[in-house]
C-alpha cells in the first residue's frame, strides 16, 4: 500500500520540505532519502495510535440516582436504588411514588425514563428499586420474598426449586409498606397517599399477592407477566378470597391494576392474564379499577423495559 494512502498529512509534509531543501540537500545518498521517510512514517503512526498510558474508562453512574443497602427488621439486607428530581419544587404534596421489585435488574430502565422526562408530570417523581447487594440481575432470594410457601405435595414443575427457601412474602410486604416506607419519606418530600408498585413474573405473581392481601397498601400496582402457573396455580384461590370480599363489600377503596404481558411471552401464557383481567374487571361495580396491556411482540424478558413508559403514566398520572 502507498505511503501517501496511510499517511497523507505526513507525506505533504515531507514533499514541502524536500522542495524547499538547499540544492546540495539533494544530494543526499538514497539512504538518508529512505530514513527520513521511515521516520516521518513512524511519526504519523504514533500520533495516529491511541496512548498506552490514557485514563483508564470508569464505570457510568446515572444521574439524579442514589443507593444504599438497608436491612429489614428480620434482618435481610436488601439494596434500594433511588431516581428522584434533584431541582425544581415537589408537587403539591409531595412527590408520588413507584417501587419496583428486582431493583438489580429494571431499576435502570425505569430511572432513565423518569429522567429523560424530569420536566414532565411523570417526571416529578421517585422511583425506588428494591434489589439484592451484588452485580447480578437476579438474586435466589426473591423467589422467598415474592412467592408462598410451596404446597405439598411438590409438582413436578416445581420440584427443581424445593431446595431454594421460599413463602418469605408476608415479612417482606411488612418491609416494602413499612420501614423501606418510612425511609423513604424521611429522605425525600414524598405523599404517602400515592405510592404504587411495579412487578414481574414472581414480582408480578407477588404485585397481585400484594393486591389481595393489601388493597389499599398501594396507590396503582402494576403486575407484568405474573406466573400465575406457579405452585399449582395457588394465586387463583387467594384472588376468590379476595373476590368474595369485595363483592361482600368488605374491601373498600381498592388499588388500581395494570396487567402487563407479552403476546410472545413462553413463560407466562398472555390468555391466562387477559382471563385474570376480565375476572377482576367484573369487579368495576364495587370500585377497582382493572387495565390490561398487551405487547404484541414481546418476550418474558423484554416486558419490564417495554412497560417503563406505562407503567409511569399509569402510577403517576392524576385521574
Amino acid at each position: 500500500m502507498r505511503l501517501t494512502t496511510l499517511y497523507p498529512s505526513a507525506c505533504a509534509a515531507l514533499l514541502a520540505g524536500l522542495l524547499a531543501a538547499a540544492p546540495q540537500a539533494r544530494a543526499q545518498t538514497a539512504q538518508q532519502g529512505a530514513a527520513a521517510d521511515a521516520a516521518a512514517a513512524a511519526d504519523a503512526a504514533a500520533a495516529a495510535t491511541p496512548s498506552t498510558a490514557a485514563t483508564p474508562a470508569s464505570p457510568y453512574v446515572m444521574p439524579a440516582t442514589q443507593v444504599w443497602d438497608m436491612p429489614s427488621d428480620n434482618g435481610e439486607l436488601y439494596r434500594i436504588f433511588v431516581s428522584a428530581p434533584e431541582k425544581g419544587e415537589p408537587p403539591k404534596g409531595g412527590y408520588p411514588v413507584l417501587y419496583v421489585l428486582d431493583g438489580n435488574a429494571y431499576f435502570g430502565s425505569f430511572a432513565q425514563a423518569r429522567w429523560v422526562q424530569d420536566y414532565l408530570p411523570v417526571g416529578k417523581a421517585i422511583i425506588v428499586g428494591v434489589g439484592y447487594p451484588g452485580d447480578k440481575p437476579w438474586d435466589v432470594r426473591r423467589m422467598a420474598d415474592y412467592t408462598a410457601q410451596l404446597r405439598e405435595p411438590l409438582s413436578p414443575e416445581v420440584r427443581p426449586f424445593a431446595q431454594y427457601k421460599s413463602g418469605a412474602r408476608a415479612p417482606f410486604l411488612d418491609f416494602l409498606t413499612g420501614k423501606l416506607r418510612r425511609e423513604i419519606a424521611q429522605r425525600y418530600p414524598v405523599n404517602l397517599e400515592r405510592q404504587s408498585l411495579f412487578g414481574h413474573s414472581f414480582g408480578g405473581l407477588f404485585a397481585l399477592h400484594a393486591l389481595y392481601e393489601r388493597p389499599q397498601a398501594f396507590e396503582a400496582i402494576v403486575a407484568a407477566s405474573p406466573s400465575m402457573e406457579w405452585n399449582g396455580k395457588s394465586i387463583l384461590d387467594e384472588e376468590r378470597v379476595f373476590r368474595d370480599k369485595v363483592q361482600a363489600g368488605k374491601v373498600g377503596a381498592t388499588s388500581r391494576l395494570m396487567v402487563v404481558v407479552g403476546d410472545r411471552d413462553a413463560d407466562g401464557d398472555p390468555e391466562s392474564a387477559r382471563m385474570l383481567a376480565e375476572r377482576l374487571e367484573a369487579l368495576s361495580g364495587w370500585g377497582l379499577r382493572v387495565r390490561l396491556l398487551r405487547y404484541p411482540h414481546e418476550v418474558h424478558a423484554s416486558v419490564p423495559a417495554q412497560a417503563a413508559n406505562d407503567t409511569l403514566r399509569f402510577a403517576f398520572t392524576l385521574r
